[in-house]
């Protein structure tokens, strides 16, 4: 059965989904996206989905499409229409359809399209067995903590990770770690839990903001600091977050194992912690 989709307005078959090519996110990348989580039918982690789609949306000077309550409706009628019980919702607002130009045009209604995908979040085998990661360039615009959809430098290094055997790639730059290609990235050492600090250099994701904040509730000493690739092969444990995975052990970097190899303590508390967390603040 074909899914259905949202696009601007319509719920319908994604067969029949089209946009202008005139719409600025296929010309310029000119839009914002946001990927929810959903689980037992119910989305995660609202709150903060609405609040960094405001800042992007707000940073670009481009208006909501609808009401935050309708966004969140239509989120949840496409959970309906797609009998979707575990998965994520992937959903863009763009500038809206106008002549090519490089400047901002005048009085566009912005473009807004959402679809559902299945994904494995509770019983995902790799929580098990941990991913690789590769060290690849950073070579990404100065304003990372806009959740664009403009994405080329990010499929790039995903790219090149990918060749080289990885699951993901941890893209560095004056020698750090700034996050993954589609991932927030810690290390542990010493049972500290270490991630760098939100700037414009990296995105605010969602599963850091709350993983931090249990990490703080349930005694788990943290420093927000940079790291780098040597220091994450030497540490104790490595994971990574996102709204596809939740949180996922990284048992090896560049070929080099981390740790015992295996998923370690710090990360089954998180990962525990977060599920639990997950389940109970659905909506």
């Amino acid at each position: 059965m074909s899914r259905i989709v949202y696009v601007n307005g319509h719920f319908i078959p994604e067969a029949e989904a089209k946009v202008s090519i005139f719409d600025r996110g296929y010309l310029f990348g000119d839009g914002a996206y946001e990927v929810v989580p959903v689980m037992n039918a119910r989305l995660i982690d609202v709150e903060p989905f609405l609040v960094r789609l405001e800042n992007s949306l707000c940073e670009l000077s481009i208006n909501w499409p609808c009401s935050k309550d309708q966004y969140l409706d239509i989120h949840r009628e496409l959970v309906w229409h797609n009998k979707l019980e575990e998965g994520m919702i992937y959903s863009q607002v763009t500038r809206g359809v106008a002549d090519r130009q490089f400047n901002f045009p005048d009085n566009t209604s912005p473009g807004f399209i959402a679809f559902t995908q299945t994904v494995n979040h509770t019983d995902n085998p790799r929580a098990k067995t941990g991913v690789s990661i590769a060290s690849v360039e950073d070579i990404r615009w100065k304003r990372r903590d806009i959740k664009s959809i403009a994405l080329l430098a990010q499929c790039m290094a995903k790219q090149a990770a990918v060749e080289k055997g990885a699951y993901e790639g941890w893209m560095c730059e004056d020698g750090f770690v700034t996050e993954g290609t589609s991932s927030s990235a810690y290390i542990v050492k010493d049972n500290i839990l270490i991630t760098r600090p939100l700037t414009n250099t990296i995105l605010a994701g969602i599963r850091r903001k709350i993983m931090l904040k249990l990490a703080r509730k349930h005694q788990i000493h943290m420093i927000e600091r940079p790291f780098t690739i040597k220091e994450a092969i030497n540490a104790d444990e490595a994971m990574m977050s996102a709204a596809s995975c939740s949180l996922l052990p990284v048992v090896e970097i560049d070929g080099e194992k981390i740790g015992t190899g295996k998923p370690g303590p710090v990360y089954e508390k998180l990962r525990a912690l977060y599920l639990d967390h997950a389940l109970k603040t659905a909506q």
